[in-house]
C-alpha cells in the first residue's frame, strides 16, 4: 500500500481534498483529528502541555483548549516548537498505527494522510508520495478571516508555516483550490487515477 501525504498551508483546502478522497473510498487519516485524541483529558501529552504552559490552557473537561493555547504558541516561535516536541511524536505514532491497520485489512492500493506540517517536521521521508494543496495567499487570508480569526491572528498562523511555493516545489502532485469545487474534484480524480496505476 502506498503511503500518500496530503499537506499544504492553512486554509488551502486540505480538509476538502481529504474528504473527497474519503468519498471516493480511499482510506484516510487526518493528523489534526489525531491531535485532538492526543490532547484529550488524561493523556501524557496533555499532562506535559499543562506542565509547560499552565493548567489555564486546559478546558473544563481536562482536554487542551486550542483557543487558549493558540495565541500563546503563535505569538512565540520557541513556545510553538516546545508544543510540537510534545505533540508530534504521539501524532506520528498514531499515524503509523493507522496505516498499519489499513495494510492489515488490505484496504486499497494507497492511503492518504493529511499532515499540515509535513515539510516543517521533516516527515515527508515517511511517505511514498506527497500531494500539496495550494491557493493564492490572499485566498488563504480571506478564508481565515471567514473562520473568525482577526487579521493579525491569521497572519501569525500563515507566518508559522512554509509558504505555498516552497511546499509545491517539493510535491509529487499539486491540487489548486482557487477555483470551483468541481475543478478541485477533477484534480483529485486525476491524482487518484495516477496513484492507482
Amino acid at each position: 500500500m502506498l503511503k500518500i501525504a496530503l499537506t499544504g498551508g492553512i486554509a488551502t483546502g486540505k480538509s476538502y481534498v481529504l474528504a473527497r478522497f474519503r468519498r471516493l473510498g480511499v482510506p484516510c487519516l487526518d493528523a489534526d483529528d489525531l491531535a485532538h485524541g492526543v490532547t484529550a483529558a488524561g493523556t501524557e501529552a496533555t499532562t506535559a502541555i499543562a506542565a509547560r504552559f499552565g493548567a489555564e490552557v486546559l478546558d473544563t473537561d481536562g482536554s487542551v483548549d486550542r483557543r487558549k493555547l493558540g495565541p500563546i504558541v503563535f505569538a512565540d516561535a520557541s513556545a510553538r516548537r516546545e508544543l510540537e516536541a510534545i505533540v508530534h511524536p504521539a501524532i506520528y505514532r498514531a499515524i503509523t498505527a493507522g496505516l498499519r491497520g489499513f495494510e492489515l485489512v488490505g484496504d486499497g492500493a494507497f492511503a492518504v494522510v493529511a499532515v499540515p506540517l509535513l515539510f516543517e517536521t521533516g516527515a515527508e521521508k515517511s511517505f511514498d508520495r506527497v500531494i500539496v494543496t495550494a491557493c493564492a495567499p490572499e485566498t488563504q487570508l480571506a478564508r481565515l478571516l471567514e473562520r473568525g480569526l482577526s487579521e493579525a491572528a491569521a497572519r501569525q498562523r500563515l507566518a508559522a508555516q512554509w509558504p505555498s511555493e516552497r511546499k509545491t516545489s517539493r510535491a509529487d502532485f499539486v491540487i489548486t483550490t482557487d477555483g470551483s469545487f468541481a475543478e478541485t474534484d477533477e484534480q483529485v480524480a486525476r491524482v487518484m487515477g495516477t496513484l492507482k496505476i
